[in-house]
């Protein structure tokens, strides 16, 4: 559960947000002005309720009997997800999936920007990645504080996951979102988001095999 002020959000609600975006985004492409939560909810698979109950938590949307202004919206779902604001991105892990992630045109999309990233092998220092340059950890404190990045993302091994999360709290970053597959320990006030793409697959095979009943 997460709290925004004095109400508490479902953290079901905040992950259906970026979802509603989506298809809000796509409405907005067809150039349909307005819709309902019948419809918006149906090509979600959730229930008409289920997206008024959502909404309800950051305010009063829609017209009873009319539907939504889909640009309007949209841009109150954007500023409830941040996507008003240019977050800068330090990736901590310099291999083939911190670099991937470097090179994903979407994040300009939503709002967020890969500022720089950060490894230990001397042999990568200095190169770049596209347009986002790879500098030592050693370095991540003083770019974290000239680059103004908010959002650390770990693409490590988890033997040393702990102890770069200590060193990525240190430096002053609040929002940490983790691929190493391991549990990280972080004060309260710190902000995790745990990604195990393992686990992922793993949750796909099994439905694959019970569906296929092999």
């Amino acid at each position: 559960m997460l709290s925004d002020g004095m109400v508490v959000i479902p953290q079901a609600t905040i992950s259906r947000l970026p979802l509603y975006f989506r298809v809000l985004n796509e409405y907005n492409h067809l150039g349909i002005s307005v819709i309902s939560s019948e419809e918006m909810a149906g090509n979600l698979g959730i229930t008409s309720s289920q997206l008024r109950k959502d909404l309800s938590y950051f305010g009063d949307f829609g017209i009873r009997g009319t539907g939504y202004d889909v640009s309007d919206l949209l841009k109150q779902i954007k500023e409830i997800l941040g996507m008003d604001k240019n977050r800068r991105i330090a990736i901590i892990g310099a291999g083939k999936l911190g670099t991937a992630l470097a090179g994903y045109p979407g994040f300009k999309m939503h709002g967020l920007e890969v500022t720089a990233l950060f490894d230990i092998d001397e042999a990568k220092i200095g190169q770049q990645e596209g347009k986002v340059e790879i500098f030592h950890l050693s370095e991540l404190s003083n770019k974290k504080r000239e680059l103004g990045m908010e959002i650390a993302v770990l693409t490590i091994p988890a033997s040393v996951a702990q102890q770069v999360t200590e060193l990525v709290i240190k430096a002053g970053f609040k929002a940490i979102w983790n691929f190493a597959p391991v549990r990280l320990e972080v004060p309260e006030h710190i902000i995790l988001q745990n990604e195990d793409l393992v686990v992922g697959i793993l949750t796909l095979s099994h439905h694959l095999s019970r569906k296929l009943g092999s």
